[in-house]
């Protein structure tokens, strides 16, 4: 019962992770996409209303004409006067909220729960699969021994507090300009490359690789959601503060807010990517594992690239060129290798004395886990094909590797499933 109670919950956790990501990511390609395309208004009144930038577009039967105040409109009439207020903040928009008309109350949209609701799922998920399982998930002996489960369950934790901390460090000491502007975007980010390299080496020699993917994209997205909450919208929320106050709004705000936008515009597809692939044991169980992470993390960096300068009407496509280059090169690298002779056939017997030692202790009798018995000559038979991608290709199973599978077993059952 409880392994059918754990799979729920790994379901719904996962499938309310999905969502919210899609709400999110989506949310933030629009806002980008949005920005890039703003152009300077040319009517007198929306100059007069302190419009920064405008655009039309069609969709879905109609015509929108969003408007962007870069530091504040000139008056920005909230429904909180009415009572009728609904509030959040976007992930990828700089600027201050946009006011509207100068007549009535209006609700004021933000966009935060997305990003909220992303890295609480993400993190309950984590929680339930690795945290709560760390001895079979986050821990591979092979890897590191640590001395208790307890040991690399705080270790993980760290993973997420410390690059927070590094990041925000960065932002702080590097992100601005001679002048003290906010900017030097460019030096920020170099950190946090170095930062993503040396804590996917680190990661992947503490952690089961699964694990250590998992957690290298998780503390990327655990800077997004902090810049979403510690810097973006504390800082529109100021901005409405001091437009009641009657005071004049600090652009600091706004920049600042727009600079962490444009930071997390850049960690999204790596974020995605790293999470994808702890599910190919092909990549996490690479001898340099460490390394194709990171060359997969720096193709999602190169594709969000070539979008973003895209959209501002720049050619870009030496940034894809870049991505498909660092793809090919690392599908390339990790082709295994052809088998040099042709080995002898397997029979159902040997196949079965692999599985007896390797696999049984999870997948026999009622209990068995996914509902997949190998632990009979039918069993194994019937599950030819799930067993050949999970055991030979993937190489995600057993997981972790926990029974001690050799390579020389796997080249078995690869014949076992191939042959004729």
């Amino acid at each position: 019962m409880d392994i059918y109670l754990l799979d729920w919950a790994n379901l719904l956790l996962r499938w309310l992770h999905v969502i919210t990501v899609i709400a999110w990511i989506g949310a933030s390609f629009y806002f980008v996409w949005m920005d890039n395309h703003l152009q300077k208004p040319t009517a007198d009144d929306l100059k007069v209303k302190g419009v920064d930038g405008e655009l039309w577009a069609v969709h879905g039967g109609g015509f929108y004409n969003p408007q962007k105040y870069m530091v504040a409109p000139v008056n920005l009439p909230l429904a909180e006067a009415t009572g009728r207020s609904r509030a959040s903040a976007t992930p990828s928009g700089g600027g201050a909220p946009q006011g509207g008309a100068t007549g009535g109350a209006v609700t004021l949209h933000w966009f935060y729960w997305e990003s909220y609701w992303t890295w609480m799922s993400g993190f309950a998920l984590f929680v339930v699969l690795y945290l709560l399982n760390a001895s079979q998930m986050l821990i591979d002996p092979r890897v590191h021994a640590w001395g208790a489960p307890w040991q690399a369950v705080l270790a993980a934790l760290g993973f997420l507090v410390v690059g927070t901390g590094v990041y925000d460090l960065a932002c702080i000491t590097l992100g601005r300009t001679r002048d003290g502007q906010i900017g030097n975007d460019g030096r920020v980010l170099a950190v946090v490359a170095l930062f993503v390299v040396g804590a996917a080496w680190l990661a992947c020699h503490l952690f089961a690789g699964r694990a250590a993917f998992l957690l290298v994209g998780a503390t990327l997205a655990t800077m997004m959601t902090a810049n979403v909450a510690h810097w973006i919208i504390p800082g529109q929320k100021k901005v409405i503060a001091q437009m009641r106050a009657g005071q004049k709004p600090d652009p600091l705000y706004g920049q600042r807010g727009k600079q962490r936008s444009v930071h997390n515009t850049y960690f999204g597809l790596p974020v995605l990517v790293a999470m994808l692939s702890n599910h190919y044991g092909m990549l996490h169980q690479h001898p340099q594992n460490w390394l194709v992470l990171c060359v997969l993390m720096a193709a999602g960096v190169a594709i969000r690239v070539f979008f973003v300068k895209r959209h501002k009407g720049v050619n870009s496509w030496g940034a894809v060129a870049l991505a498909l280059a660092l793809l090919a090169g690392l599908i390339a690298w990790m082709a295994p290798q052809p088998q040099v002779a042709p080995a002898a056939p397997v029979t159902p017997g040997q196949v079965q004395a692999v599985a007896a030692q390797r696999c049984v202790a999870c997948h026999a009798g009622e209990a068995a886990q996914k509902g997949v018995r190998l632990d009979s000559a039918e069993g194994l038979a019937a599950h030819k094909a799930q067993i050949y991608q999970q055991v030979v290709v993937q190489k995600a199973m057993p997981l972790n590797n926990a029974t001690g599978i050799t390579d020389d077993e796997r080249a078995l059952i690869g014949r076992w499933a191939t042959q004729p």
